[in-house]
């Protein structure tokens, strides 16, 4: 299996290197990141962030929710949703409640 790097935007915290397909709120949360996670199931927002990278496209479900939370931005994720298949660079969204 191979590994992905998540790369921080604001550059104060170092990358974390994970396993392709891993979910980030259960590494990003353990390796004091940046990021919030709330309910950790994509429907509370607070792990609304922008993205750039390899990941497959949302879900019908995160599709609504991102809808909600971040209409028109093409970056917005949830990062409770999030399953990598390459690397990415992330940073909190301005609209995360």
């Amino acid at each position: 299996m191979s590994n992905f790097t998540v790369r921080f935007r604001d550059g104060d915290h170092p990358d974390v290197v994970l396993p392709v397909g891993a979910a980030l709120s259960e590494h990003l949360d353990a390796t004091n990141s940046p990021l919030l996670f709330g309910c950790r199931t994509g429907l509370c927002g607070t792990c609304l962030v922008q993205v750039t990278g390899t990941f497959p496209p949302p879900d019908d479900e995160e599709q609504e929710m991102l809808e909600v939370f971040a209409e028109d931005d093409p970056e917005a994720r949830l990062a409770c949703q999030l399953r990598c298949t390459g690397d990415i660079t992330i940073a909190p969204h301005p609209d995360a409640p």
